[in-house]
């Protein structure tokens, strides 16, 4: 028999037994709701952007169009101007942030990976690396980067990958799959899975080895940023997840920072080379290819 405070496990619970829910009531819904949005708080958008509390050293928070701090097995989008300055800050030192971008007023334009390590001839993404659409136009240039771990190679996670080594791989799991998590974010835009091609990861690295070996190389440690700079107005995709080469058995992810604002005028600095140093020949041709459509479309 159960003692007078715990419920005897043979008999079933009814409504005369069990104990009244906290929510039942539209106050007591109301309390508990405001409750978990202080809980959650840290991890939602700025709204304003203007208001954060998180803006980067030297920038001020006025000049801000977008502040967030995504959690780990988060993810987000937003719609950006073309000359926007993207900062993601890898917090802790667990972040990984898959990234996609698909032209706004275009979005069957979208990066194409493929292309992002061909045309440069460069694998490895760092300063100065053009992300590219399979047009051959630019999307966003690395301006910035103080981590040097990235990856251009793997993709993202699965459902079925994440589910064999995790448990789960679904969107409200603790252990999310990207690939799900960037679907999430596509269909704010009315995009679907024919729109996800294969993303591009930031903060956490991968080398190839001579036999052709994929090599996590993890984080380059807490506090580190790169920044992107957009050549077209951008819908840009964001899931913040466990990589997929990363070997630790239990999902490992830490929260990412976001940060947005204006800077049309570094676009010509980057052309002409002040703004990273002098550009390879194939990133100013995809430069002038944009420009050229932009151009044709009245946007230039």
């Amino acid at each position: 028999m159960g003692s007078t405070d715990t419920p005897d496990p043979g008999v079933p619970v009814t409504s005369d037994t069990a104990a009244p829910s906290a929510t039942a009531t539209t106050a007591g819904a109301r309390a508990h709701a405001r409750a978990q949005h202080g809980l959650t708080a840290a991890f939602m958008r700025h709204v304003p952007a203007t208001g954060s509390p998180t803006a980067p050293d030297g920038i001020a928070a006025e000049r801000l169009t977008w502040s967030e701090t995504v959690a780990a097995g988060g993810y987000t989008t937003a719609v950006l101007q073309r000359g926007t300055r993207v900062r993601l800050t890898d917090v802790d030192g667990d972040a990984c942030a898959h990234v996609l971008l698909h032209r706004a007023d275009a979005p069957h334009e979208r990066l194409n990976v493929a292309d992002t390590v061909k045309v440069p001839w460069q694998a490895y993404l760092g300063t100065g690396h053009p992300l590219l659409s399979g047009f051959g136009r630019v999307l966003a240039t690395i301006v910035a980067d103080t981590s040097d771990a990235h990856d251009a190679l793997t993709g993202t996670t699965t459902t079925a990958g994440n589910a064999a080594r995790y448990g789960s791989g679904a969107p409200e799991s603790a252990s999310p799959a990207g690939r799900d998590l960037l679907l999430l974010g596509a269909l704010k835009h009315g995009l679907g899975p024919r729109d996800l091609p294969p993303s591009v990861s930031f903060f956490q690295g991968v080398r190839v080895a001579a036999d052709g070996t994929l090599t996590w190389r993890g984080s380059a440690g807490p506090a580190r940023t790169v920044d992107l700079l957009l050549h077209v107005d951008a819908i840009v995709l964001l899931a913040n997840t466990a990589h997929p080469l990363d070997p630790r058995t239990e999902f490992t992810c830490s929260p990412l920072r976001v940060h947005a604002w204006p800077a049309a005028d570094e676009l010509d600095a980057l052309a002409r080379g002040d703004l990273v140093g002098p550009l390879g020949p194939e990133h100013l041709q995809a430069i002038a290819n944009t420009d050229a459509d932009l151009t044709a479309r009245g946007v230039l």
